[in-house]
């Protein structure tokens, strides 16, 4: 399953509404088609949270070139990998240590039900967007 098809995935918790958002926002800046997405709890997202043996994750993570991405350095690797103007948020978030990066991060992720909201279901793709999406069906 994780194959060269599925080179740059962005992994999130499809039912939480903070998640939903980010993805939301990305699909909308992502011109050129560079990512994928599948949810936590999809058949591929738990593929890569056993493969890299990844624990206490429940966010976002981001798998591009057979390397995973977590908390902080997952969200910027995603940003890094956009175009003119929303690239400069790497720039300005980078020169923050990474502990300080990953503190913030733990802190949202964790109380993101509590502040955001979390749906009864994973997000659903519009059919514009499906291929966009990693499903149970490969």
């Amino acid at each position: 399953m994780t194959n060269s098809i599925h080179n740059q995935v962005i992994i999130f918790d499809g039912v939480c509404n903070f998640c939903n958002f980010y993805i939301n926002f990305i699909l909308k800046i992502d011109k050129k088609n560079k990512f994928k997405f599948a949810t936590l709890q999809s058949d591929f997202g738990k593929e890569i949270v056993r493969k890299f043996n990844i624990k206490e994750i429940d966010s976002v993570i981001f798998f591009a070139d057979n390397k995973v991405f977590v908390y902080s350095n997952a969200i910027l690797e995603i940003i890094k990998k956009t175009s003119f103007p929303y690239y400069f948020l790497y720039v300005l978030l980078i020169i923050f240590p990474t502990f300080v990066r990953d503190y913030l991060y733990k802190l949202i992720a964790k109380n993101r039900y509590a502040i955001f909201g979390k749906s009864n279901q994973c997000r659903i793709p519009t059919k514009n967007e499906i291929e966009k999406f990693i499903t149970n069906k490969y």
